[in-house]
């Protein structure tokens, strides 16, 4: 492995942040992973107009981790409203998880929040399903606020439901 780079992503990187993603979140290449979504939910994670809105927008990023020209692991941040910032769509390729790469994006994401945003307070939001995943941020600092937030059954550019209990827990981390 050559050194990784974690860069802001451009618009020439979609196709391969959307192939991580989907590979992450969705079908059987999931699975090699840890952090599959794959019993909650089927189809689509995301696509390439979602994000490149996410791209082009200033009050957003996706950070990507390369290894020479592979794309390793991905990670969204957004300055929210009232000046935190959250992330989401952490993405690691599934045959590199459990090797320290997660957590490095989520150290490279709260770094970035507070510099280009300001932010002191970080939020995430995770299906309570994913009880190994909510122990992981509870690891990393992120506590649960006690706040839900309902799963938007009608947005097929999520997936596809397998069950009607979806929603998401609120987490946060204040940062030093």
């Amino acid at each position: 492995m050559t050194e990784l780079v974690i860069r802001d992503a451009d618009a020439a990187d979609i196709p391969a942040i959307h192939r991580l993603i989907e590979s992450a979140y969705r079908g059987e290449s999931s699975r090699a992973g840890w952090t599959t979504e794959a019993d909650l939910l089927t189809g689509q994670r995301t696509d390439p107009d979602e994000l490149a809105e996410i791209v082009a927008d200033p009050e957003q990023a996706m950070l990507t981790a390369w290894d020479g020209e592979d794309l390793l692991a991905c990670i969204r941040i957004q300055r929210q409203p009232d000046g935190a910032g959250y992330f989401g769509m952490l993405s690691v390729s599934p045959t590199r998880q459990a090797s320290g790469l997660g957590r490095r994006m989520v150290a490279a994401a709260e770094d970035a929040m507070a510099r280009r945003f300001g932010a002191r307070l970080i939020r995430i939001s995770v299906f309570p399903q994913r009880d190994t995943l909510i122990a992981w941020y509870e690891r990393l600092g992120y506590a649960d606020t006690g706040r839900t937030l309902a799963f938007d059954y009608g947005n097929l550019r999520l997936g596809k439901a397998l069950r009607d209990d979806l929603y998401f827990v609120v987490m946060e981390k204040a940062l030093a």
